[in-house]
């Protein structure tokens, strides 16, 4: 007994006080002694046990009220990295830290050591029963865990995926949280389970294809998401599918492809939506919205509605944001004549821009960088204004107003007057960009229209009148710089609601000159890049947004990073 309690006595060798006849205690004293190291001993070996238990229930007993969404649906023994882990799941979030063992000191620095780490639930797209499998087996197998993977933000607006292994050998155990976790994914409502593809084979490098089917279909079928795939062969293939496409299959649809095949796919949508709500397609004021989501995976030269979304050609990116059902509303614009719709689209230049791109169009048999250089440097060399006339109708703001009532008699009284409010700029110009989104890329990481917005419900009027060659391409330098690119006597910008561009046909040009501009054919027609695709058209183009008149997957260009311009091409 004294052998036990030796370490809560002290040395075994110190000496007792002197009894009354100065050697050892009295036996009672000797006894009392006993007994009470005893049952120190006894309290020292229960002490870790009772702490270990304080320790796994301390989480759930000590934390404050649970909020919403904060109540422990499971809570179970895994082992992660590793290391066995107390796991907690809510339906908002997983949480585990790392059992530890006992100090036999009973330092508590090793206590401090088992931090919690969460992992929220809303960047969770997919789970899976994880198996040991021998070479050739398809199915069943030995049972090993769960794996979660997760969704992760890196730097520069990138994203990517990873995999989190909870292993745990017990059949019953893994089913039921497998179960709990499934019914919590299946909870967010935007995540698509099935998707419309289409993938256009021969934009930019010819790697459209490969882009898909290497990264982006397997985080698909990751993410159970069913699909649907349409190879293009040829200019308007995905317009004749959406044409005849029950939509109502899919939740969302998917174009792999550059500037031109995108905005073939989101002028297809939009045709599809106004059709299956009875419209006359070739007189459309209010169109209606989209009936699906379209999803952008970036496989051109320029990307422009890549860069805007996600900030970055990313295509892993672009697909995690719709695996994660990112969605973002956007204003669309709508180029029509007098008489009929021309087509749905986001930005349109009238000019050099137009010019460039039909120059470009006219040598397809070039390699892709090769050709969009030699247009830009031809058209530069060649340099000449568009002589039209301009006519707006600037944005109307509504002054704040504290009084509902009295906000909206102000917006009632200026769109009567509307008609009397367009104001017109004739003369030579040339440049004229019409934009409803900021139209980010690498060479112009502020964008081409800085002050424009996804959803503001405005476009943005930038007008280059005549100026020399030196001072135009001064202009376009500033673009892949982080200077104002307006700050000339020679740009104009406007934030407009409607816009008519009307050309004045030139009469009398040889065929020499008709060569050069690539713009005006034998008709008189004059070329629009139109999200970078090309169209001509004789007569005045109106040009109105409609505002969040489609969903994109995708984030604010508020929310991501700058990024750094990569180009030096001027």
């Amino acid at each position: 007994m004294l052998g036990a309690a030796a370490p809560f006595l002290g040395p075994q060798r110190r000496a007792w006080p002197e009894g009354p006849a100065g050697g050892r205690p009295p036996r009672e004293q000797r006894a009392r002694a006993a007994a009470v190291g005893a049952a120190r001993a006894r309290s020292s070996a229960a002490a870790p046990e009772e702490r270990r238990q304080r320790r796994r229930v301390a989480p759930l007993a000590a934390a404050p009220p649970a909020e919403a969404g904060e109540e422990p649906l499971l809570r179970g023994i895994f082992e992660i990295s590793k290391r066995s882990c107390d796991v907690v799941l809510s339906a908002r979030r997983l949480r585990w830290s790392p059992i530890l063992p006992e100090s036999p000191t009973g330092d508590s620095r090793m206590l401090l050591q088992a931090q919690e780490e969460i992992i929220e639930m809303k960047d969770v797209f997919s789970v899976k029963l994880k198996r040991r499998r021998f070479a050739g087996q398809k199915k069943g197998g030995t049972l090993l865990g769960i794996t979660i993977f997760k969704c992760l933000n890196k730097e520069e607006n990138k994203l990517t995926d990873c995999a989190i292994h909870l292993n745990n050998l017990s059949e019953d155990h893994c089913h039921s949280w497998f179960r709990h976790l499934k019914e919590i994914l299946n909870g967010f409502q935007n995540r698509p389970k099935s998707l419309k593809v289409f993938v256009n084979p021969s934009s930019h490098k010819r790697e459209a294809t490969h882009v898909y089917y290497e990264q982006v279909a397997p985080l698909f079928k990751l993410a159970d998401i069913k699909t649907d795939v349409t190879v293009t062969e040829y200019e308007g293939h995905a317009l004749s599918v959406l044409k005849e496409c029950e939509l109502q299959a899919f939740d969302g649809v998917v174009c792999v492809g550059g500037d031109g095949s995108v905005s073939e796919v989101a002028h297809g949508l939009l045709l599809k939506a106004q059709i299956d709500a009875g419209k006359d397609t070739d007189y459309i004021p209010t169109p209606v919205r989209a009936l699906v989501p379209l999803g952008v995976i970036p496989a051109g030269t320029t990307n422009i509605l890549a860069h805007t979304l996600y900030g970055i050609k990313h295509a892993v990116t672009a697909a995690l944001h719709i695996v994660m059902g990112h969605i973002q509303p956007v204003d669309v614009c709508t180029f029509s004549t007098p008489s009929r719709l021309l087509r749905f689209g986001f930005s349109a230049m009238f000019g050099f821009g137009a010019r460039t791109l039909a120059l470009a169009e006219k040598h397809r048999w070039m390699p892709s960088n090769q050709r969009k250089d030699f247009a830009f440097i031809k058209t530069l060399a060649d340099l000449k204004p568009e002589e039209c006339e301009l006519s707006f109708l600037p944005l109307q703001i509504p002054q704040e107003d504290s009084h509902e009532n009295d906000r909206k008699k102000k917006e009632k009284i200026k769109k009567k007057g509307s008609k009397d409010q367009w104001h017109k700029i004739q003369g030579h110009f040339l440049n004229v960009s019409i934009m409803a989104i900021p139209c980010l890329c690498s060479m112009a990481p502020r964008g081409l229209a800085p002050n424009t917005r996804l959803n503001n419900g405005s476009m943005a009027l930038i007008v280059v009148q005549n100026t020399s060659r030196t001072e135009f391409i001064k202009h376009l330098k500033r673009y892949a710089s982080v200077k104002n690119q307006f700050n000339f006597p020679f740009v104009e910008t406007y934030t407009v609601q409607e816009v008519k561009v009307q050309p004045r046909l030139k009469s009398g040009l040889d065929a020499k000159e008709n060569t050069y501009l690539n713009a005006a054919s034998a008709e008189g027609n004059y070329p629009w890049n139109i999200d970078g695709d090309l169209m001509k058209e004789a007569s005045e183009v109106h040009v109105r947004v409609h505002p969040q008149l489609i969903n994109l997957y995708g984030v604010n260009t508020d929310d991501l990073e700058s990024f750094q311009a990569t180009c030096s091409c001027i």
